[in-house]
Order: C-alpha cells, then structure tokens, then sequence
C-alpha cells in the first residue's frame, strides 16, 4: 500500500502544468572531493533522478511542470519530495511505507571521471503502477515525457509508461522520451522490445547516436544521419545528443500531431556539453533537411544531468513556440552552462542565464 504526499502544489495560479513527467528520483550521495570513496571521509546528500532534471530544467524556465513517482516512507524520501518542490515544480508522488527511497552514490574516482553506482532495485519507484498516475493531468499537458530508465526498472514500471503514453495519445497530448539507457538496469534488446511498445505514440525523440540505435535496427550508431532518417517518421522529430560534436535533428516527413500550445513541429538540437568546438549557433549541413549545431566552449566541471538540461531547453523552446534554430539555441545553452556547475540539476539555468549566451553568439558562455 501507500499513500499520497499531501496535495500538490499549484505552480502557476490559475494554470495547470504544461508538461507531466514521470520516473524515479533518488537520493544521492556524492563525493566533494576528488578520490576513492574507500578512502573518501565524507560524502554530500542531494538528489538525482532524469525525470525531476527535466522538470526543474523547464521550471527554471519559467514553464510550469508536474513530476510523477513514488518515494519510501524514509527521511531520504521526504528529502527528495522537498527539494523539488521547493523548486516550484508540482509534485505527485506516493509514500510507500514498505519499499525503500532509491539511492544513487557519485564520486570522482579521479579528475576526468565520474563513477555512479544505484541502489534502486526494490525501490519505492520501482513499484510504480498506472493507480499512481491522477486523473486528468496527462490529458490537461501540453507534453508527457518519459524516459527509457522507467520501464526497466519493473514490469509494473513499464505497465505505467504505457498507460501514460496511451492516455496522452487519446488526449492529444504531446509525447516525448529520452531514450536513456542504462546498462546496468537490463540489455539494449529488453530496452529496445519495451520502448517498441510505444514507439508509434512518439512526437519528439532524443538520445545519443548509441541509444537510438537502439530504436533503429540495422543502422550503424556512427551513421548519424541514417539513424535519424530511420527514427523520423510521420512527423516525429528526431533529436541526436553528440556530445562535444554538437547535435543533429531530423523532423519526419507526414503531418505531425496537433498538440495545443505545443508550438509549431520541428526540431532542432545541440550538445549538453562540450570542452571544445566552436561557440554555439546552428549551420546549413550539405543535407538540408538536417539541422546541425555544434557546442559552446565551457569549463567543464559535472557532465551529469547535461543532457536533462538540454531536453528542457529544446522542450521550453518549443512550448513557447519558438523556430528550429531558437529551440537549438536555447537548448544547447542550457545543457552547457548545465556543464559548469556540480550537481545533476543545480546548473539548470534560469532565462536570465541565457541571455549572455544567447547574445553572445561566439562568446564564451562562462564569466571569468
């Protein structure tokens, strides 16, 4: 059994979310200081989870956003439902008095790597069923995004995904999924037959040239092109994350849905990060029906929760019906600056972080 988290918190007057996300978040404990945490004497407490990234990404841009999930009935949990909404986003999210919070643990095992170890399985998300999903709040958004983390957590994780995409589908509500992998949750395969399920429902789909491929077999992952002429279909916008390489877009010929207040179709990427390249804009490629972008140059310091950063910013360009290149602009931007700062979500920039970026065309997007 469980029971809610207390009512949600309005997050605009008068206005219901525009976008529902859904997935786990967990609480996490990382390491300040480069090192071994067998050696390491003390850890940070904060949270992570791609879904809650996301949603305090597009919140901190002003767009107003709901987050789906379940906790345990444990201090790590109460901790978890605060701090996102503190951050203004509306939270939904069942106390599960028998199954535990997630846990993830970060360190810095040396300067120029990263290791994250989970200890999620059993969690209170993991239990997630369509009962946890409120009535007329997939079907008042403008956008449901999902992940491909979710539906490997559990069979009833993925029975959610899937309610929740049908629901929106009914309803004429935008989907979008981030493809996600994560290896140590279950193989490309069970990913690939599970996200098949609601492939069709699809609007706008992001990923690495390795996670589409995924999605799109017979199509090499350094074919970058071919995977988004493979992906893009019926409308479907097709957004591949090239980490310092920049990005590339691909909208599918046919009509694409009408989604009220989602903005025009199209799409249009950049990289969450990049140490080099040049300064951010977007370029004419030989194909032009393709949309390239390379990165911004920043000081790299947290590559983690970059590319949350960078879905938001695409999704809040959109939403506010905003052209190809604008959304690639915005959304490079933020999974940039996202680079700079420590932490899978306290980097997201708020639009007022933009501007000197935006602005600045080659400028490099860091204050010295």
């Amino acid at each position: 059994m469980s029971t809610a988290a207390g009512a949600a918190d309005a997050t605009t007057p008068g206005s219901g979310p525009r976008v529902v996300a859904i997935g786990e978040t967990m609480a996490m404990m990382r390491s300040g200081t480069i090192g071994s945490l067998a050696h390491l004497p003390s850890v940070d407490i904060s949270l992570g989870g791609a879904e809650s990234n996301l949603a305090i990404g597009l919140r901190r841009l002003d767009v107003p956003v709901a987050w789906v999930s379940r906790v345990g009935d444990d201090p790590l949990g109460t901790r978890v439902t605060r701090e996102i909404r503190a951050e203004g986003v509306e939270v939904h999210c069942a106390i599960d008095p028998t199954r535990p919070t997630g846990l993830m643990v970060k360190s810095r095992p040396t300067g120029t790597t990263t290791r994250v170890d989970y200890y999620r399985a059993g969690s209170a998300a993991s239990a997630l069923t369509a009962d946890d999903l409120p009535a007329g709040l997939i079907e008042q958004a403008d956008i449901l995004h999902l992940s491909g983390i979710t539906p490997l957590l559990s069979p009833t994780a993925h029975a959610t995904n899937v309610a929740a995409v049908r629901r929106a589908a009914a309803a004429g509500t935008l989907v979008s999924l981030d493809v996600n992998y994560r290896s140590r949750l279950g193989s490309r395969e069970h990913l690939a037959e599970l996200l098949g399920e609601i492939l069709e429902h699809v609007d706008v789909l992001f990923g690495g040239p390795e996670e589409l491929s995924i999605l799109a077999p017979g199509v090499a992952e350094d074919d970058h092109r071919g995977l988004l002429r493979s992906l893009a279909v019926d409308g479907r916008q097709v957004v591949a994350k090239l980490g310092a390489d920049g990005g590339a877009a691909l909208v599918g010929a046919g009509t694409a849905p009408a989604h009220g207040g989602a903005g025009p179709a199209g799409g249009g990427t950049a990289p969450a990060c990049g140490e080099a390249g040049p300064g951010g804009g977007g370029t004419a490629p030989a194909d032009p029906e393709i949309i390239v972008a390379p990165g911004h140059r920043v000081d790299v310091v947290d590559t983690v929760g970059a590319g949350d950063a960078f879905v938001a910013g695409y999704l809040s360009a959109q939403l506010d019906g905003l052209d190809v290149p604008a959304r690639l602009a915005r959304a490079n931007a933020c999974g940039a600056l996202a680079c700079t700062t420590p932490g899978d979500w306290e980097g997201a920039p708020r639009l007022r972080d933009l501007d000197a970026v935006l602005a600045g065309g080659g400028a490099d997007p860091v204050s010295r």
